[in-house]
Order: structure tokens, then C-alpha cells, then sequence
């Protein structure tokens, strides 16, 4: 049976857990008592806006942050244009034990980062030093450097429910290609923000480069969000969140002839075929659909059983997803965590309510876990029969919903799972190779990660991260996605005396 999270949770109340918190923070250099700076120009600074972190397992506060002021990262965006051409300058090789070193200082704080993932996101522990490790991941990455930095700034704008990783991906080809970059964190998970920011801060100081080459600014979408995406010294903003906003982001960089990459809203299908191997695809099923409470871009949403093993797939699930612990994410054994905040929990509620007014039959869950008030913010994972082309099958809910369908075969699948606007994560559980080039060929799936035997969530450093459709068609983290950071040139070089011209023009002598 599901265990009740609130009784775990209240052991984070004692003095204990509050001394292991606190040595946490300061490990990390942050304080759980005093304000924390969060803007950074080569300083640590900042009068804005405070924003509190609160841990939303237990509703208590885990730290402040002050934010920065419209002024405060104009001066930031100052500092960056004045060194720049001098960063650029560095040789690739430096700049690479630039990033090496990061990836040392995160490997030595890979417990304590985590755990504040934990503490100030909501994930469980394993999770969250599982995105530190891919943080980690990054830097050991190898690339060729071909093109010349871009003529700007980075602009980084990542979402609450990966604080560290997204932003490393980011900041770490943006750093070896040669470029400045400024970082707004997402306004709930601001401790998480600080605590990367003064790693790179560290290692920069360290090697006796200007701070301000990685800025940092905490702030809200609205204030220092738009100030970054508006700025034309800003040659790239990438940016991770809903589709809503990504495409007003878009639009906006676009107006002014600057690049985006834009990691936005996933939908994301396994397909289990009649031959599949039932334990492995169930096993993926469960952690895809759970993990991280349903909060990641690529949990799995949308299930496509085929009829012939669709009612003992469909019991073996219900059976594994009544004895997923549910409760407090640094419990070693728990598999479920609570939402990020009360927006969440509204969200899943509304969901909810919308499934019913669909028709929608719940086989599982459909609640929240204990009492039914606003500051519980554990939810039951939640089973659903709906029809595939309901309204609310189509629209992401950032919770541990999973719709289930019933198909014949795998090209009623395949239409299936490209039947939603969004086009991140997808994958296909066969024996069969005819059906796994199907899958994967010009008429398979639609997406961008295009999986075989595994789930949909988590990502592989060597691969590039993103999708297509609604999902954005941003590329990060491996393969060749270090590109977007740089800007290509042509240069021809003429080492004679003629000038070759391919239209057969012939100059007379002078």
C-alpha cells in the first residue's frame, strides 16, 4: 500500500534534519538564516525582488534570495561587453580546462547539490544527484571548434524542475565556444541557482578570469526574464519552460533577427507491443510515469498498449503503481515525491476535473495523498481511459497523470503517438526488428528522442536533448549541438596575384 508522506516529512522538523540542511547550505555557500545575493557581475550583489525557497514536502522555508534589480543586470550586461572580445580570445584549450575544472567542483559537491535539489525542487534524492551527475556528465564531453564565438551574449532561462542540470548544459558549451552568458534561474528554486552559479564564480576567480564571464541574475519571467530576451546584446536566449511562453519568447528573439533554442512542452508515449518484454516495459512504465511526480518535459504521459496484452499490462500496472512509495523525497525508498508548489497541485486538480468532463474512466488515483488541503502537495500517480483525441489528452499537465490506449498494431500506434502537438520523447517496447525500423524510419514516430526498450525520461549526454513540433526543435547538451553557441564564417584566401572569378571574366593588363 502507498505510505503516508506527511509522517515522514515530519521528521525534516527536527533539530537534526535542520542541522543537516544547514550544513548543506553552507557547503554549498549559501545561508539558510541570512538573505542570499543573487545577482552576480563579477560581484555578488542584488536589491531586488526577495524570493523565498520553500521545501514542498514539508511547507517549510529553506532559505531567501534577493534578486536583482532591471538596473542591477543592465550593469551586469555592461560588465559582460567590456571583456567579452577578451574571453573570446582565450584559446579553446583554456577555456576547456575552464570547464574541466567545473566539472571537478561539482563532482566534489555532487551529495550537497543534489540534496538541495531535493530540499528546494521537490525530487527524490536519487534524482537529484542523478542531475548533478549529468551536470557532471557535460564537461568530459568532446567537441571540435570550428566556428568563431557569437557576437553577444548567452542568455539562459531554465525552468524550475532541472535547476542545475539544464543550466550546465548550457553554460558549459557556451563557456568552451568562447562566449559570455548571463543565467536567470527560475524564481522557486533560486538556492539551486546561486549555489551553481558561485561553482563557475569559484573556478573563475580561481584561474584568475573576470567573474562577470558568467553572470547570473535572479528575478521574475516578467521582469528580468523579459529584460533578457528583449536584449539585443543578448545573441541567444535559450530558454526551457511552457510552450505558451516559449512561443512568445520566440517571437520576440525572432523580432530582432537573434537565435533561440527553445526546450518547451513534451507528450510523451510508450508503445508496448504484443511481444514486448512485459517486466522490462512495466518497470519503465512506472518510473517514466512517477519520477520526479510527473514534473519532467519527458515524462512519460500517453501509454499505447496493443490489444492482446492490453488487460495484463494494464493490471500488472495498477498492481505496481498502489505500492509506489509516495513521500518524502529524501527517503531513500521513495519513488514519488511531492509537486513543486500549490500552482502545481492546482494544475493536477484541474486535470483531473477535465478528464471527467471527457469522459474519462480513472482506474487509479485521480487525488491527492492524505488530506485534501492546499498546502499537501502529494498526489496519488493516476491511471486514465480516455479517448485519444479528447481535448485534455493533448494539453501537458505537469503531474504523474498516464492516459492509457488500446491499438492493434503498430501503425495505429504510431498514430497515435504522433497525434499530440508536442513532439519530445517517445518510445517503443518490441522483440521485433521489422518493428523497430518502422518506428524508427521516415513514417515512425515524430519526435525528437526516438527510444527502443527504454523509457522516455532522463537523457544521454552524447545524444542531442529536444524535439519537434510544439516541443520547440531545440537542440541541447551532446552531439553537435554546441553549434547553436558559435557563429559560422566563410573566409577565402587568395594566394595569387589573379583574381579567379567563375563567370570568365578576363581583366586586361593595366
Amino acid at each position: 500500500m502507498l505510505s503516508l508522506g506527511r509522517s515522514l516529512c515530519r521528521r525534516w522538523s527536527s533539530g537534526a534534519a535542520n542541522a543537516r540542511i544547514a550544513s548543506v547550505l553552507s557547503e554549498l555557500g549559501l545561508s539558510g538564516s541570512e538573505v542570499n545575493a543573487g545577482c552576480f557581475d563579477g560581484q555578488w550583489g542584488g536589491t531586488g525582488e526577495t524570493f523565498t525557497s520553500v521545501n514542498p514536502a514539508t511547507n517549510t522555508v529553506i532559505g531567501k534570495t534577493r534578486g536583482a534589480t532591471i538596473d542591477e543586470y543592465d550593469t551586469a550586461m555592461n560588465k559582460m561587453d567590456s571583456v567579452r572580445a577578451e574571453w573570446a580570445d582565450v584559446p579553446a584549450p583554456v577555456r576547456g580546462e575552464v570547464v574541466r575544472r567545473i566539472g571537478t567542483e561539482l563532482r566534489r559537491k555532487r551529495e550537497a547539490l543534489g540534496t538541495l535539489i531535493s530540499l528546494e525542487m521537490g525530487k527524490i534524492l536519487a534524482e537529484g544527484i542523478g542531475e548533478v551527475q549529468e551536470a557532471i556528465d557535460i564537461p568530459k564531453h568532446f567537441m571540435m571548434e570550428r566556428y568563431l564565438p557569437l557576437k553577444g551574449n548567452v542568455a539562459i532561462i531554465s525552468a524550475f524542475n532541472f535547476p542545475v542540470a539544464v543550466f550546465f548544459w548550457n553554460a558549459c558549451l557556451s563557456l568552451v565556444a568562447g562566449n559570455t552568458h548571463i543565467w536567470k534561474p527560475a524564481d522557486t528554486v533560486t538556492l539551486c541557482g546561486v549555489a551553481s552559479a558561485k561553482i563557475i564564480a569559484d573556478v573563475l576567480e580561481d584561474m584568475k578570469f573576470p567573474g562577470v564571464i558568467a553572470s547570473f541574475a535572479c528575478g521574475t519571467g516578467s521582469t528580468i526574464g523579459s529584460a533578457m530576451v528583449n536584449d539585443p546584446r543578448n545573441a541567444l536566449v535559450s530558454f526551457t519552460g511552457s510552450t505558451k511562453v516559449g512561443q512568445s519568447v520566440g517571437t520576440a528573439v525572432a523580432s530582432r533577427f537573434g537565435r533561440s533554442i527553445l526546450e518547451l512542452g513534451g507528450n510523451n508515449a510508450i508503445i508496448v507491443m504484443d511481444d514486448a518484454d512485459m517486466a522490462l516495459a512495466l518497470n519503465a512504465a512506472v518510473f517514466s510515469s512517477v519520477g520526479t511526480a510527473g514534473q519532467r518535459c519527458t515524462t512519460l504521459r500517453r501509454l499505447i498498449i496493443h490489444s492482446d496484452v492490453y488487460d495484463e499490462f494494464t493490471t500488472r500496472l495498477v498492481s505496481a503503481l498502489k505500492n509506489v512509495k509516495i513521500g518524502d523525497p529524501l527517503e531513500t525508498d521513495t519513488l514519488c515525491g511531492p509537486l513543486h508548489n500549490p500552482a502545481a497541485l492546482k494544475a493536477f486538480l484541474q486535470g483531473i476535473s477535465d478528464i471527467q468532463a471527457a469522459g474519462g474512466r480513472i482506474l487509479l488515483g485521480g487525488k491527492q495523498h492524505g488530506p485534501s488541503k492546499p498546502d499537501n502537495l502529494f498526489v496519488e500517480p493516476t491511471l486514465v481511459e480516455v479517448d485519444p483525441s479528447a481535448e485534455c489528452v493533448r494539453r501537458e499537465v505537469f503531474a504523474p497523470i498516464l492516459y492509457l490506449f488500446r491499438v492493434n498494431n503498430l501503425t495505429e500506434a504510431i498514430e497515435v503517438n504522433n497525434s499530440v502537438p508536442q513532439g519530445l520523447s517517445s518510445s517503443l517496447f518490441t522483440r521485433d526488428m521489422r518493428n523497430l525500423f518502422q518506428w524508427a524510419g521516415p513514417n515512425g514516430s515524430d519526435c525528437g528522442i526516438v527510444n527502443v526498450n527504454i523509457g522516455t525520461s532522463g537523457a544521454e549526454i552524447g545524444g542531442a536533448f529536444g524535439g519537434d513540433k510544439e516541443t520547440g526543435g531545440g537542440r541541447e547538451s551532446g552531439s553537435d549541438a554546441w553549434k547553436q553557441y558559435c557563429r559560422r564564417v566563410t573566409c577565402t584566401i587568395n594566394h595569387s596575384n589573379a583574381l579567379p572569378l567563375s563567370q570568365g571574366i578576363v581583366f586586361a593588363a593595366p
